[in-house]
């Protein structure tokens, strides 16, 4: 698994046949938090994997043993988990934790598994052993794109201020916005890895789950935003103003959006039968804005999606079919949301009693399991650029001498996020004496 390596082959082979879902009752558990911890590692161990370029062993193992489709389940689960249950935590108002780090991992187990999806799903044969579940992860990718569409209408992700004089459980709920940004990013990727295997792909997934490439298409501008007298662009997992000589530049996540719709569009299979609508072809047409002289210098194989936009532009709409169609539909959200309609305050309450609320011995025990788990020498492996200030997102080059966990690129933005960085801080460095 290369020269850094966070997994032995024979532990990698018991943690991925560990896998399995929980409901979200079950979310925080002990059984729970152990599983989490082993997706961290599988997930920074695929990535280093990745890195290297020496074989993908994760991505093997996950395909082998079947279980992308329970990846899929959990993921859906916790997404549901936030939706549900986690704002119902927020609101109760005699609710103090001693540490909101038991919740914070619950919130951030969304992103650990999208993230390791992610990364597999780059091989065809990851997104071929989904199975059914492969229409559920489409659906799941279809809320996030409505997700960062609407977000794209309001200016911009949320922003991370004015948090100084906020509780825990506000500050742990603005984390959970920023973080729903960059999973939803995540989401478009998963999404454009299937799209490269749309051909193979029709028996499981009905052309109508394609039907909202316009939500594709209206991401154009999200990784954009005018903050004030800059230009700022979404890149390497934050927000960076951007020069005037570089505002033309394709970026990768801009990438991600038009190979999708490449693959959608262009795919023969798509097009014969995909009925397109009059508002679908409206939809469709306003790509042509997007696809200028300079675009198509970057990325040349947009001419073959300009000439089809330029006959659709010519061809005569079919009115909606009226034949007997069967179709099938994602059900693990629904199902989901069936199995405990009525519950979620009681699931917020047992929670909060048995779950979000440990001891402060529970608490260092569990500081100590994280330490383990989140090995600085893996975490710096596998950035993917340089770290940045805590506090306000430079490039750093000074790291928390007490807990080794948070960057900074001054002393005096390290004074400015103390308030904030203390609690974790004492916890963690607490974690790594008890070593």
């Amino acid at each position: 698994m290369g020269d850094l390596e966070l997994l032995l082959p024979g532990e990698a082979d018991t943690l991925v046949h560990q896998l399995r879902s929980f409901r979200p009752q079950e979310m925080g558990s002990e059984g729970w938090n152990q599983q989490h911890e082993n997706l961290e590692k599988l997930n920074m161990q695929a990535i280093l994997d990745a890195t290297v370029s020496q074989g993908e062993p994760i991505q093997e193992l996950l395909v082998t043993y079947g279980k992308i489709p329970t990846l899929v389940e959990e993921l859906i689960a916790v997404e549901m988990w936030k939706l549900k249950v986690f704002p119902v935590l927020c609101k109760l108002e005699d609710f103090t934790p001693l540490n909101t780090f038991p919740i914070y991992m619950v919130v951030h187990h969304e992103a650990s598994i999208i993230n390791l999806l992610e990364t597999v799903f780059f091989h065809k044969e990851v997104c071929e052993s989904a199975d059914d579940t492969l229409l559920d992860l489409v659906d799941y990718c279809h809320r996030k794109l409505t997700l960062l569409v609407g977000q794209t209408s309001h200016g911009g992700p949320p922003k991370e201020e004015g948090l100084q004089d906020s509780t825990p459980m506000q500050e742990l709920q603005n984390q959970a916005e920023l973080m729903e940004f960059e999973i939803s990013l995540k989401a478009l990727s998963v999404l454009r890895y299937i799209t490269d295997c749309v051909d193979r792909q029709w028996a499981i997934l009905y052309p109508t789950q394609w039907a909202h490439s316009k939500r594709l298409q209206g991401l154009c501008p999200v990784y954009w935003f005018f903050s004030p007298g800059k230009l700022q662009q979404f890149e390497g997992g934050c927000w960076q103003a951007v020069t005037p000589s570089k505002q033309q530049k394709l970026s990768k996540l801009e990438g991600q959006v038009w190979i999708a719709l490449y693959n959608l569009l262009l795919s023969p299979e798509a097009r014969a039968r995909y009925c397109l609508t009059s508002f679908a072809k409206g939809q469709l047409l306003k790509l042509q804005a997007f696809l200028t002289d300079t675009l198509l210098d970057q990325f040349p194989n947009l001419a073959d999606l300009k000439g089809f936009l330029a006959h659709l532009a010519l061809v005569e709409t079919q009115p909606p079919k009226k034949d007997l169609v069967l179709e099938q539909i994602p059900e693990i959200w629904q199902r989901l949301e069936q199995e405990n309609k009525g519950k979620w305050q009681a699931i917020a309450k047992h929670q909060l009693q048995h779950v979000f609320s440990p001891s402060e011995q529970d608490l260092r025990l569990q500081a100590r399991r994280w330490a383990e788990t989140y090995r600085l020498d893996v975490l710096e492996a596998v950035a993917p650029e340089r770290p940045r200030c805590a506090y306000c997102s430079a490039e750093a080059s000074k790291r928390c001498s007490r807990c080794q966990k948070e960057w900074y690129c001054c002393r005096e933005c390290q004074v400015k996020h103390w308030e904030k960085h203390r609690k974790a801080c004492v916890l963690a460095a607490q974690g790594d004496r008890a070593k």
